[in-house]
C-alpha cells in the first residue's frame, strides 16, 4: 500500500463512541500517512446514503473537547512521529454561524486552503455494504474537495480498524439521553508558554484555546529572558521557529481566528493590561500563574480572566529521569546523541578513520565521555596530552615560546614553567593569541599524525578530546563536531570541587571559554552529564551505535559510486 506524506482524517462516529476508536483508527492511518494528518470532525456523517452530503457547523460542545485532548493524547502514544492537525473550521455554534456575510450553515464558502496539501483522504465510516466501497469512496472524496482546496482526483481509503472489537465495546455504550454541554466561549482568549517543539499537549492547549475564542487568540511565547531556567536551553528552538510554526498551525486549525503572538519576557506579559481578555487557558500545572495573573489584573483596575483548567497529557514513553506528563524537556532530552545537524562536507578527509571531535566548556563531563567512547573501541586522541607534548624541550614550539616569551619561563631542567607563562597571557588577548598561534599548529600536527596511526592499524573510529576545537580551528580535522553541555551553575560546582577554586573563580573561567549556545551552534550530536552516570552511559551508547549506522550508510554509498563509475 502506498504511503502519503499528508492526509486528511474524516471522523464520523459520534461523539460518545469517539473516545474508543480513536486510538487503532488513528494506528491505521499512521500507516498510510507519514508526515501530516489533519482531523476533520464531522460526527454523524453519512457517506453512505446514496446522496452527497455536505458540510456544516458542529457546535462546541464540552464532550468535543474531551475528543480533541483523547485524540493528542492518543497520537502521541501511537504516531509520535505525525504532525497531527484537529481542524475547526466548522466547530461553531449556530447563533454564530448564521451571523455576519457568511452562507448560513455553510463553514465552507469556498474550499479552505491548508498549509501542506492532502495527498489522501481516509475515514472511519463503517461500510455495511461491501459492494457500497466505491460509492462511498466517490461521496467522500468530494465531500473533502467541498471542504479544502485538493487535487480532483484525491485518493481515498476506508480505515477499517479493529472493527469487530470496536462494536462489542461499543455496545455498551448507549446514546446520551441529555442534550450535550455547551462549551462556553469567549470573545478574547489568552495562552503563555514556550511552544519549543509543538507536542501533542501544545496542540491540546491551542485547540481548545481555538475552540473557545470566537474573535482573537492572542498568545505569549518566552523569548530569551523566559528561557534561562529550562533544562537544555540551548537545544530550544529559535523564538523565530516557534513562532512560525504556532503561526502555520493555527492558520490551519481555525482560519478565521485573529491571532497575535507576543514575546514572553516575564511571567505575565500583556495579559495583565490587555482590557480585551475574557479567558486564559491553563493546565493543573500552571492554573497558580493564572491566578497570579488575575491577581496582577485586579491591581491593574481590570477584570480577572475566566480560568480554563486543561488536564496535562500523560507521556507514555517517559523514562525514569523524564517528567511524567508529555512536555518538551523530555523531547530535548532525547535529542542528546542524536544527529541533530548532518555533518559538513567532508570529501578532504579520509573515509577511514571517521573522525569525531569531541569538545565542551570546563567541568561538561566531555574527558569521560571520550573514555566511554574508547571503552566502546575508539581511538582517543587527548589534546591536552598532546599540548604538554608541544612544550617538551627539542620541539618547534619549546623554542619559539621562549622567543616570543622569555627565556625566563625556563625550569632548571630546560622545560616550561606553565603556571609562569599562564600569567603573562592571563587577561591579556594579544598575548594568548600570540601563544595560541605558536601551540595550536603544532597540537593540529600531531593530532593528524595519531590519524594516520590509527588508519595504518585499521582503526574506524577516533575521538579527538579537545576543548580549543572550534577556537583553534580543527574542525577541519574531524567529519562530525560532538559537544557535550551542563548548566552554568552545574559547571560552576564541579570546577570548584575539582580544582579547589571559588565560584567567582570558576565562573571568570567558564565565562573565558566559548559558552555552551555558541558551542551547539556548530555541533552534530550533543549529550550531556548532568543526569546519572548510567544516564549518560546509555546516551553515549545510543550516540555510538547511531554513529555506526552512519559510517555503514556511507561505506555503502562509497561503494555504489565507486560501482557506478567503473561501468
Amino acid at each position: 500500500m502506498s504511503m502519503f506524506s499528508t492526509g486528511i482524517l474524516v471522523l464520523t462516529s459520534p461523539l460518545h463512541t469517539l473516545p474508543l476508536r480513536i486510538a487503532p483508527v488513528l494506528s491505521s492511518a499512521a500507516q498510510l500517512v507519514e508526515r501530516t494528518l489533519y482531523v476533520h470532525l464531522h460526527p454523524g456523517l453519512n457517506l453512505g446514503s446514496g446522496s452527497q452530503p455536505r458540510p456544516v457547523f458542529i457546535p462546541p460542545v464540552v464532550d468535543l473537547s474531551t475528543v480533541i485532548s483523547r485524540l493528542y493524547s492518543n497520537a502521541a502514544d501511537v504516531c509520535g512521529h505525525l504532525d497531527v492537525r484537529v481542524l475547526l473550521t466548522n466547530v461553531r455554534s449556530q447563533s454564530a454561524a448564521g451571523s455576519g456575510t457568511a452562507i448560513p450553515n455553510c463553514p465552507f464558502p469556498t474550499p479552505q486552503s491548508l498549509s501542506h496539501c492532502p495527498e489522501v483522504v481516509l475515514t472511519d465510516f463503517p461500510l455495511q455494504d461491501p459492494g457500497q466501497s466505491h460509492q462511498v469512496k466517490q461521496c467522500l472524496q468530494r465531500y473533502t474537495g467541498h471542504c479544502y482546496v485538493c487535487s480532483p482526483s484525491l485518493p481515498s481509503e476506508l480505515l477499517h480498524p479493529q472493527m469487530m472489537r470496536m462494536q462489542e465495546m461499543e455496545e455498551g455504550l448507549k446514546e446520551p439521553e441529555e442534550q450535550a454541554e455547551p462549551l462556553q466561549s469567549y470573545s478574547d482568549v489568552v495562552v503563555g508558554g514556550t511552544f519549543d517543539r509543538l507536542h501533542g499537549a501544545h496542540r491540546t492547549l491551542l485547540n481548545i484555546s481555538c475552540l473557545l475564542a470566537n474573535r482573537r487568540f492572542l498568545i505569549g511565547v518566552c523569548d530569551q529572558a523566559m528561557l534561562k531556567n529550562k533544562m537544555l536551553k540551548e537545544l530550544v528552538e529559535p523564538y523565530s521557529l516557534r513562532t512560525q510554526r504556532l503561526q502555520e498551525f493555527l492558520r490551519d486549525v481555525k482560519p478565521s481566528l485573529q491571532v497575535e503572538i507576543v514575546p514572553l519576557d516575564d511571567p505575565y506579559g500583556v495579559s495583565v493590561v490587555d482590557p480585551l481578555l475574557q479567558c486564559i487557558v491553563v493546565s493543573e500545572e500552571t492554573r497558580r500563574g493564572g491566578e497570579a495573573v488575575n491577581k496582577k489584573r485586579i491591581e491593574n483596575g481590570l477584570p480577572p480572566l475566566i480560568l480554563h483548567e486543561i488536564q496535562l497529557l500523560k507521556d507514555a514513553h517517559h523514562t525514569e529521569t523524564e517528567e511524567e506528563k508529555i512536555s518538551s524537556s523530555s523531547l530535548r532530552s532525547r535529542l542528546l546523541g542524536t544527529l541533530l545537524t548532518p555533518p559538513k562536507n567532508t570529501s578532504h578527509l579520509a573515509p577511514l578513520p571517521y573522525v569525531i571531535g569531541l569538545t565542551g566548556g570546563s567541568g561538561s563531563g566531555k574527558s569521560s565521555i571520550a573514555r566511554q567512547l574508547e571503552a566502546l573501541g575508539a581511538v582517543r586522541i587527548d589534546c591536552d596530552k598532546l599540548g604538554h607534548e608541544v612544550y617538551q624541550p627539542g620541539t618547534a614550539a619549546h623554542h619559539r615560546v621562549l622567543e616570543e616569551f622569555g627565556s625566563d619561563l625556563l625550569n632548571e631542567d630546560k622545560t616550561i614553567n606553565r603556571r609562569a607563562l599562564g600569567r603573562k597571557v592571563f587577561g591579556n588577548q594579544e598575548r594568548l593569541k600570540a601563544l595560541t598561534d605558536i601551540v595550536w599548529p603544532e597540537i593540529a600536527l600531531l593530532v593528524k599524525s595519531r590519524i594516520s596511526q590509527a588508519r595504518e592499524e585499521g582503526k574506524q573510529v577516533c575521538v579527538l578530546d579537545a576543548a580549543v576545537l572550534q577556537e583553534a580551528g580543527w574542525t577541519d580535522m574531524v567529519h562530525e563536531v560532538w559537544v557535550t553541555v551542563i548548566p552554568e551553575e552545574e559547571a560552576v560546582l564541579r570546577i570548584s570541587e575539582r580544582d579547589g577554586l571559588t565560584a567567582e573563580d570558576a565562573l571568570r573561567r567558564l565565562r573565558s571559554q566559548w559558552s555552551n549556545s555558541q558551542q551547539l551552534a556548530h555541533a552534530n550530536v550533543v549529550l550531556s552529564t548532568l543526569w546519572e552516570p548510567e544516564v549518560t552511559r546509555k546516551q553515549v551508547l545510543k550516540a555510538w551505535n547511531l554513529l555506526q549506522k552512519r559510517i555503514q550508510q556511507r561505506q555503502e554509498g562509497h561503494v555504489l559510486v565507486t560501482t557506478s563509475s567503473q561501468q
